[in-house]
C-alpha cells in the first residue's frame, strides 16, 4: 500500500470529512436507495482521491470510512474496499485535469430517462442555467473497470452539462470539486422529473440555441456572490 505525503496529510483528511458529509446530501434529496451511489474529491495537487467505501450504508459514512486512493484506483489510506465505481472516477479525473468531484446516482426521474437511452431536452431555463443545454446519455457500460468513466469522457466532450446519463443505469456528475459535482446531481434529477411531468401534458417547447446561450452566459458569470 501506497503512503500519503506528508504535505497532502492534512487536506486528505479535511476531503474525508467533506466527501462524508456531502454523501449525507444524496439520501437527504432522494438520490439513492440502500447503499448504491457515491461521491469522490479529488485532493487538489496529489494523485489521489477521496472515495466512499463499497456497499456500506450511509449512516455508517464517517470521515474515518472514506478510502483514499491514487488516480489508478489503489487504495492508499482506508481499511474498506473502495466503491465499485473507483476505476471509473479515477479515468475521469486522469482524463479532465479541471475536475475536482464525481458524483454517481440512481436517481428515480434521471435513471428512467436513462432507461430509455433518451437525453433530457433543455426546456426549462434552469436547465439551460446548469447544464448549457441537452443532458447526454452515455454508452451502456460495464461495472467494475474503467469502461464507465471512458463513457463519462466521450460523452461530456464538447458538451457543457456537468451531468451524462449512462444508457440503462444512472446519472453521473462532475464538478469543480465535489459539492459542485453533487449540486448537478440534485438538479439532475430536479429538471428531469419536471421535464417528464411536462411531457405527460403535451407537446414540450424547447429553448432555441441563443436562448440557452444567453441564459448559461447569464448564470455561470454573473448570477450569484
Amino acid at each position: 500500500m501506497n503512503t500519503i505525503p506528508s504535505s497532502a496529510r492534512a487536506r486528505v483528511e479535511e476531503l474525508r470529512a467533506e466527501v462524508a458529509r456531502l454523501h449525507a446530501e444524496l439520501p437527504r434529496w432522494g438520490l439513492v436507495a440502500w447503499t448504491a451511489g457515491n461521491v469522490s474529491a479529488r485532493v487538489p495537487g496529489e494523485d489521489l482521491m477521496v472515495i466512499k467505501p463499497s456497499g456500506v450504508t450511509y449512516e455508517e459514512l464517517t470521515p474515518q470510512a472514506m478510502v483514499v486512493t491514487d488516480l489508478q484506483g489503489e487504495v492508499v489510506a482506508g481499511t474498506a474496499k473502495a466503491s465499485s465505481d473507483t476505476a471509473s472516477h479515477a479515468y475521469v479525473y486522469r482524463r479532465l485535469a479541471h475536475v475536482g468531484g464525481v458524483v454517481h446516482t440512481h436517481s428515480t426521474y434521471a435513471t428512467a430517462w436513462a432507461a430509455r437511452r433518451e437525453p433530457i431536452p433543455c426546456v426549462l431555463t434552469m436547465m439551460a442555467d446548469e447544464f448549457g443545454g441537452p443532458i447526454p446519455v452515455g454508452p451502456l457500460a460495464m461495472i467494475g473497470d474503467d469502461s464507465i468513466g471512458r463513457g463519462i469522457v466521450e460523452t461530456l466532450a464538447g458538451s457543457r452539462s456537468p451531468a451524462v446519463l449512462m444508457a440503462n443505469h444512472g446519472v453521473f456528475t462532475i464538478g469543480k470539486d465535489a459539492k459542485a459535482a453533487v449540486k448537478a446531481a440534485v438538479m439532475a434529477e430536479e429538471v428531469a422529473r419536471t421535464v417528464h411531468i411536462a411531457r405527460q401534458a403535451g407537446a414540450l417547447a424547447p429553448l432555441t440555441q441563443a436562448e440557452i446561450d444567453q441564459l448559461y452566459e447569464r448564470y455561470q458569470n454573473i448570477y450569484g456572490q
